[in-house]
């Protein structure tokens, strides 16, 4: 017979299926979501084409847009649209754009002034609280928010002929991974997706083990996306 008081039974059970919930999320699949929107106008426009990526001083100067600016060109370069050498030759013109912030999450459980729970014993001070066989944390968990955007334009008409972002919200980052997603969604269906607003899932897999031979210092990905094509739901 058990003979553990019920509240700790409960405890238990939250704590088994926390642990099972984060050894799924470890070893399946992944599945990212992006709010996709894309306008098209691609009339007259043969692909394959070439382009010339436009970007700003600001843009240059940092270090970091580097990446944004790998992961543009890889999509760009899945749905036919290859950065010309010459720039001056090229067919089109590429604007690239992304934003990237963090917050913490709202959740009404949580109280701005004591950062704690309103709810339950103590003030939310120090440390987490446990009352009532449940733990709680000081603060809701942080919240990344990743967009980017891309514009297209005809560089002889200096018309723009194409228009896409797509933008990430939720608690798991792995930069290395969502610009590569995003860029990938806000191209889906190019160069003819639903005009407006979709949603577009991506799932992702997991690595297999560090391999013995790889390099000294090589730190594998904790997932890759998955060869099919991101699939739109319209809402």
């Amino acid at each position: 017979m058990n003979h553990l008081p019920q509240s700790r039974r409960w405890a238990c059970a939250a704590l088994i299926a926390g642990a099972a919930l984060l050894a799924g999320c470890a070893s399946g699949p992944r599945e990212i979501t992006s709010s996709v929107q894309s306008y098209s106008s691609m009339a007259g426009i043969t692909l394959p084409a070439t382009y010339r990526m436009e970007l700003l001083p600001s843009q240059s100067q940092q270090q970091s847009f580097a990446k944004v600016e790998a992961a543009a060109e890889k999509a760009l370069q899945r749905v036919g649209l290859t950065r010309d050498p010459r720039p001056d030759l090229a067919r089109l013109v590429v604007q690239v754009g992304a934003n990237a912030s963090q917050g913490r999450a709202y959740h009404p459980a949580y109280d701005d002034w004591f950062y704690g729970p309103r709810f339950g014993f103590g003030m939310g001070w120090g440390g987490p609280r446990v009352g009532m066989g449940m733990q709680w944390m000081d603060t809701p968990p942080m919240v990344y928010y990743r967009g980017v955007k891309l514009v297209l334009r005809d560089q002889q008409s200096q018309k723009i002929v194409y228009e896409t972002s797509a933008a990430y919200d939720e608690v798991w980052m792995d930069d290395n991974v969502i610009w590569n997603i995003l860029f990938d969604a806000a191209l889906s269906d190019f160069p003819h997706p639903p005009q407006g607003s979709r949603t577009v899932r991506t799932t992702l897999t997991p690595l297999a083990a560090k391999s013995p031979n790889a390099p000294a210092g090589a730190i594998p990905s904790t997932a890759t996306p998955a060869v099919t094509a991101p699939a739109p739901v319209n809402r």
